[in-house]
């Protein structure tokens, strides 16, 4: 039997903020409020689908920039020309890490500071 990935946790400044962000980004709605201000948001299915929670956890020093682990993402109902420029309306900023500019990928902070990246293939919607 082997594990699966179910929530990914991201400290942050502001849970509303990011919550709002990432659900945008992702299609993914509120699923609870915890009482330290913790944000859980989803797939509208709600927990324990093929694809993985984000809890937005609020904390008084999170880390900003390039993270140890970081998020990649996919255009899936657009090219991702299209995405970039509706991920840029949403507050994703690009961010500079060395890439040369050869890669056909995008790196982009999220409105906290957090590094993420826009890939090139297009997947399926679930």
């Amino acid at each position: 039997m082997a594990c699966r990935i179910s929530e990914l946790v991201l400290d942050c400044a502001d849970p509303e903020r990011l919550a709002a962000f990432w659900s945008e980004v992702l299609g993914y709605v509120e699923l609870g409020r915890e009482d330290d201000g913790s944000i859980e948001i989803g797939p509208p299915d709600g927990f324990g689908g093929p694809q993985p929670t984000l809890i937005l956890s609020p904390s008084g020093d999170p880390k900003a920039g390039k993270l140890p682990l970081h998020i990649d993402v996919n255009p899936t109902d657009r090219d991702q020309d299209a995405e970039l420029e509706r991920l840029l309306a949403l507050g994703a900023r690009p961010a500079d890490v060395g890439q040369d500019g050869t890669e056909n990928w995008h790196v982009l902070a999220d409105p906290e500071g957090n590094e993420f990246c826009l890939l090139h293939t297009r997947l399926r919607p679930l």
